[in-house]
């Protein structure tokens, strides 16, 4: 297998582990995303995944709740898909490590770059799991965070639609979908693929990102292996 990429993260979205069900985890799922990770890794590719939570938890759905209760509950909901993530891929027979950004030494590793680094080295699949730790920011600025701490070469974001588009494609049947597009364009369109503040750190920082479906976990390995598909989003297209 050619390789595009030897270091990517990964961004999974709640909502990609729950599939149609709309809330909890999918273990069919759960299962066709962990053998597609299990190929790539096996293919050289080293790996490191970022997970949200809203398939069980939202900040934003705490409505009149204090916002940094309520991104906190948040973040304890991406401990439970990183460890259901990590004990599928355990069962599969990769590696794995789960950091948290928020210290819980009984389930989890604390994030340390450098012992992230050495575990990515030694082909062991990183799950980092809390977002930053921080209120008032989301898992994919916790992605773009985490891409430039180890070095990653892209940001492949996993969601249930299969691209960018200009408009929302279940809303508007004829929303134009981008096979490319720059970070600044996808800031003044407001396209909400990403918030301003991932996508300034990405284009910052030099990191490409893939946004694909992960209805169709195969698509890790086309995204892996250079096959155009989804979107495209660099400082320069």
């Amino acid at each position: 297998m050619e390789l595009k990429y030897r270091r990517i993260l990964l961004k999974i979205s709640g909502e990609a582990l729950a599939a149609d069900n709309g809330f909890g985890i999918d273990q069919e799922m759960l299962g066709a995303i962990c053998t597609s990770l299990k190929e790539a890794l096996d293919s050289g590719v080293e790996i490191a995944v970022v997970v949200g939570g809203g398939n069980f938890w939202r900040g934003r759905s705490g409505k009149g709740m204090d916002r940094t209760t309520a991104d906190h509950m948040g973040m304890l909901a991406t401990v439970i898909n990183a460890l259901a993530l990590a004990d599928a891929l355990e069962t599969k027979g990769v590696p794995t490590r789960v950091q948290t950004a928020i210290d819980m030494r009984r389930i989890a590793e604390p994030y340390i770059r450098g012992r992230a680094v050495r575990h990515l080295e030694k082909k062991r699949v990183v799950i980092f799991a809390c977002g930053t730790g921080n209120p008032y920011f989301t898992t994919d600025t916790a992605a773009a965070l985490r891409a430039a701490e180890i070095d990653a070469e892209a940001i492949l974001l996993a969601k249930n639609v299969d691209a960018v588009y200009d408009s929302d494609p279940k809303i508007n049947k004829n929303a134009v979908k981008f096979d490319k597009i720059s970070f600044i364009e996808i800031i003044n369109r407001q396209l909400g693929v990403m918030d301003s503040t991932a996508s300034t750190l990405c284009m910052d920082n030099n990191i490409p990102v893939i946004v694909f479906s992960i209805k169709e976990p195969d698509n890790i390995i086309k995204v892996l292996t250079g096959q155009t598909i989804g979107t495209y989003i660099a400082k320069e297209v």
